[in-house]
């Protein structure tokens, strides 16, 4: 497995540290969202999927994308379980995501955008899921000033995760000078 050094590496290697992202640069935002969760106490294959959350796309984030087919590479540079952390955040059908929020328990299940195959998600990967969606929201929500988006599903995640993730998400909706 890779280091964080491995993994700029490779996003220079493929042209990708330039490209637009939420007035950043991918780059940059994958940087913090890979350090942010890493002061939120994450484990390594955690921080590791964080820094490559929208490696493939997601539905909102299209300018970039590895293909699939070089899901083999990314999971030797971050371990199979990052990998498969990361692609299951490309590949949520947000709508299918969310309603999961109000379920106690698992197995959970999302639809994969493209494909429309369901994907039965256990408790352990929902949890770390919502962990880096979360995450990534709060990392950029203050530039890009869609409070309003999903909002009760991002709270929902926050309530969930409660702690050091709860704290960042009242930090930054507390933002949102709408009142």
């Amino acid at each position: 497995m890779g280091t964080l050094e491995d993994f700029t590496d490779f996003i220079v290697e493929e042209g990708a540290d330039q490209i637009p992202h939420t007035k950043r640069t991918y780059i940059e935002h994958a940087l913090c969202v890979y350090k942010d969760l890493k002061s939120w106490g994450c484990e390594d294959d955690v921080c590791n999927a964080g820094f490559f959350h929208s490696i493939y796309g997601t539905q909102g984030f299209d300018a970039y994308t590895l293909s699939v087919e070089r899901r083999n590479e990314l999971s030797e540079l971050i371990g199979e379980r990052a990998e498969r952390l990361a692609f299951l955040n490309c590949f949520i059908e947000r709508s299918t995501f969310d309603p999961n929020l109000a379920k106690n328990e698992g197995p959970y299940t999302i639809t994969n955008r493209e494909t429309n195959e369901e994907i039965k998600v256990s408790t352990e990967d929902f949890r770390d899921l919502i962990t880096i969606h979360l995450c990534d929201y709060c990392e950029q929500m203050p530039r890009m000033k869609r409070w309003d988006y999903r909002r009760e599903s991002y709270r929902m995640m926050a309530e969930q995760l409660g702690g050091v993730a709860k704290t960042n998400y009242d930090r930054v909706i507390s933002m949102d000078k709408r009142g």
